[in-house]
Formats: structure tokens, sequence, C-alpha cells
């Protein structure tokens, strides 16, 4: 086995191990959760380097030039590095029975198949056929504005984000932030500090919240908040394709 499909391998068994109902637990509280390390220092310096080789992307986007903030992001073309595509694939068998009840509990549709593989082909045919796979670099005085990441009709509800930077090492400020719409009060925000090689898994766009009439759907919005000094990276895996 080579280095680097050990190293894929490791990044798989790692998303297994991690204390799954205790993950559901968070997601259905607050609509985010910190897992564990999933990837070394030396596999994050990795990952975080290909932002140097432009012909990996599809495309780049400066946030400030769209109004969606401050820094620079890039779109993985479909020929995926190994270790993102077995961290996306580790990841979505673990996030699939929390988007059927998410979608149960909402009374919608919950079209996504058994394997992620269905699904994106799912995605294609519905003409979302470009990689979401995502590269974000912030430097001192980025920042990213308050959004929601839907692509097309074709959405998954979960998505991940994992730290390539070390907080107070290499980078201060850059927290994740999320702020949760409330039905008739006023909206509840959160940040979370995303420790090196350790993910994020947060709602993509809405989430269940309880009512007095069972479920309500609470629309949920993510940002980053100012990156004072450094520089902070950051690989988003998301489970479906961008039309």
């Amino acid at each position: 086995m080579t280095d680097t499909a050990s190293a894929s391998e490791q990044a798989t068994a790692c998303v297994d191990r991690e204390d799954w109902s205790a993950l559901t637990g968070e997601l259905d509280a607050h609509g985010h959760a910190l897992t564990g390390r999933l990837l070394t220092s030396d596999q994050c310096r990795k990952i975080a380097s290909l932002y140097d080789d432009p012909e990996r992307f599809r495309s780049t986007i400066d946030m400030a030039r769209h109004r969606f903030g401050s820094g620079q992001y890039r779109y993985f073309t479909h020929d995926l590095p190994d270790q993102v595509r077995k961290l996306r694939d580790a990841f979505y068998p673990h996030l699939l029975p929390i988007a059927r009840d998410w979608a149960g509990k909402l009374g919608v549709p919950a079209p996504w198949p058994d394997t992620l593989h269905e699904w994106l082909e799912m995605c294609h045919r519905a003409g979302q056929t470009r990689s979401a796979q995502i590269l974000l670099r912030y430097r001192s005085g980025d920042w990213n504005a308050l959004h929601r990441d839907v692509f097309g009709d074709m959405v998954f509800p979960l998505q991940v984000v994992i730290g390539l930077d070390a907080p107070g090492t290499d980078f201060t400020g850059g927290e994740f932030l999320m702020v949760e719409q409330r039905v008739r009060a006023q909206s509840r925000g959160s940040s979370t500090t995303i420790p090196q090689g350790h993910g994020l898994i947060f709602t993509t766009r809405d989430r269940p919240v309880p009512s007095k009439r069972g479920w309500s759907n609470g629309p949920m919005r993510h940002g980053v908040s100012t990156v004072r000094s450094g520089r902070r990276r950051a690989l988003g895996i998301v489970f479906h394709d961008a039309a």
C-alpha cells in the first residue's frame, strides 16, 4: 500500500471511529457538531499546499469582488485528491440517516439514495455537473459573509469543513460562525474555533426545530469572522454538485 493510499484509509477510519450518536445529538440540537481529529498536521499542510496548483481547480473566486466578504477560494475539478475523495465517501453513509430523519420531521422529500455515487449521478441528470469541493484561503483582515451554500435544486442538507491551519499558531480570529433564524424570535448565533485537522459538520441551509405543532423549518446561515493575523485555510466537503 502506498503512503497516499495509507493516509486515505487512515482518514476514512477516523471518520468511521467517530461517536456518531453524540454527533447526531449535537447536530439535532444545534445544527453543527465538531468532530475529533481526522487529519494529521502533515496531511493538512499537503492538502493546503494544493492551493498553489491551479490545474487542480475549475475556478477561483475572489470574495471581495462578489461582495461575499474578503478572501479567496477555489473549486476542485472532479479529479479530486484521493484523500479528499475518501473523506467525502466516508462521511456520506454516516450523514445519510440524519438527512433522512430531518426530511421526515419536516415532511419533505428525502431523495438521497444509499450511495454517494448514485446521488451524484442524480445531481448530474438534473444539470448539476460541476464539482463543489472547495479549498478556502483567508489572510489577515479577510472574512466570509453569512450565507447558505445552495448550488441548485438537488441539495444535501449537511456539509463538512476541515481546518487546515492551527488556531492561535498559524492565525488568530477566523472563527466559524452560524446564525439560526428562529420562528417569531430573534436570531441565535454561535462561533466555533476549528482545531487543525478537525472537522465541523454543519447545516447547509436549514434544519428541523421543535415547535408547538411538531417540527418547524429553521433556516441557518454560516460564515467566518475576521482573521486578525496569519493565514487560515480550510477544506470544504460538499455532498452535492453544482449547477
